[in-house]
This record gives C-alpha cells, sequence and structure tokens, in this order.
C-alpha cells in the first residue's frame, strides 16, 4: 500500500511539476556567451528577494555578474588579506562599504530593478556587475552559453536578455508555456565586444 501511495505522489509530482525554459545565448561570431542574465516577466511575477553573496578574492569580485530578484540582500565577504572598499554610484543602487576586512556588518539590500556596477575605490580593476529583476525566475549562462529558467507556472510571459559588454539591447520576446509539463528552447543572438579593463597589476597590490 505505501509503494502504491509513493507511486502515485510521484505521478503526481510530475503531473503537477512546472513548465521550463532553455536558452542559449551566442555572440554575433556563433560563439557561446557566458554570464548573459535572462529573466522572463509574466502575470504572475512576483519579486521574492533571496539572500546572495559577491565575495573578494585574489583582489577580485567574485562572481562576475550577479543576477537576483528585487528586494535581494547580498553580503559582500572580503577573502583578502588586504582592505577593500566596495561602493556602486548606480542609479538602481548608490552604497559604499568603507574600508574594512571580513564580513562587512550588513549586508546591502538591492530594492530597484536595473544594472548596478560595482567598483573597489583602493583596487580600481576590481569590477563586478549585479542585475536586479522584478521577477524570481532568472538564470545566468554558463560558460556553454546556456541558462535554465525552471518551475515556471504555464502562462504567456516577456523574455529579457542582458549581458554587461552588449552593444545594442536585444528586444524583448513573447514566450508562451501552455502547460506544466512544456519544455521550450530558445536561442539568442546577443552583439557582444568586450572593453578594454585596467589590467591587475602582477601579485596584486599590498594595500
Amino acid at each position: 500500500m505505501k509503494r502504491v501511495a509513493a507511486a502515485w505522489l510521484c505521478a503526481w509530482a510530475a503531473w503537477a511539476g512546472a513548465a521550463q525554459l532553455s536558452v542559449s545565448v551566442r555572440s554575433s561570431q556563433g560563439a557561446a556567451v557566458h554570464d548573459a542574465v535572462v529573466w522572463v516577466e509574466g502575470a504572475t511575477s512576483k519579486p521574492g528577494g533571496v539572500p546572495a553573496e559577491i565575495g573578494q578574492r585574489d583582489q577580485e569580485f567574485e562572481p562576475f555578474v550577479t543576477v537576483v530578484s528585487t528586494g535581494s540582500r547580498v553580503l559582500f565577504p572580503n577573502r583578502d588579506k588586504v582592505k577593500h572598499h566596495v561602493y556602486s554610484f548606480s542609479a538602481a543602487k548608490s552604497f559604499e562599504i568603507q574600508l574594512y576586512s571580513g564580513l562587512p556588518a550588513e549586508p546591502v539590500t538591492f530594492d530597484k530593478a536595473g544594472v548596478v556596477v560595482i567598483g573597489c575605490n583602493i583596487h580600481d580593476w576590481m569590477m563586478a556587475y549585479v542585475a536586479i529583476v522584478d521577477s524570481p525566475w532568472f538564470a545566468k549562462s554558463a560558460a556553454d552559453g546556456r541558462g535554465e529558467l525552471a518551475n515556471l507556472p504555464p502562462g504567456r510571459y516577456v523574455l529579457h536578455v542582458w549581458h554587461p559588454y552588449q552593444t545594442a539591447q536585444l528586444a524583448p520576446q513573447n514566450v508562451e508555456l501552455a502547460s506544466a509539463t512544456a519544455r521550450r528552447e530558445l536561442k539568442l543572438v546577443l552583439d557582444i565586444a568586450t572593453p578594454p579593463r585596467k589590467p591587475r597589476p602582477v601579485g596584486g597590490d599590498t594595500y
């Protein structure tokens, strides 16, 4: 009897599961695009902030690109032996964490959708990006250019994509997931141009 009940629950879970959207992002030259942010917005989109972390190691931010939903709190742990001074003057979030080691006193709350560029006031080659989206459904492309959006309720959505090195914004696309078992795959092409960055000094900085 227990086996029958367990089998029924598994079948019900599969039936009641959510749809999935797989997105592949390529450059106009055909190369896989890493760190592309993809997200969908729909009638039932309700951002729910979740904790995230952007660390500092070897005098670089990690990860380079972070995506969170509106209202998320992000912690900036310093894992280096030197101090960092993390800041942003971006319209979506302006903040400053003055010289510190280890864990700052409080995480930073990103409460407005948009893109935030983060730097270090001491080590000016350090740079990172935070994309804040008004949706709980988002992903970041891996090295192969693929990002997976899972647990999507059936419905109609608008798909967005962003990358810090894009030269033009890709128009949003309408996507429909007709059922809870729907599996869609989309291929997107972005024009990417990697800008020059100030090189990290050999051996970093002792300050």
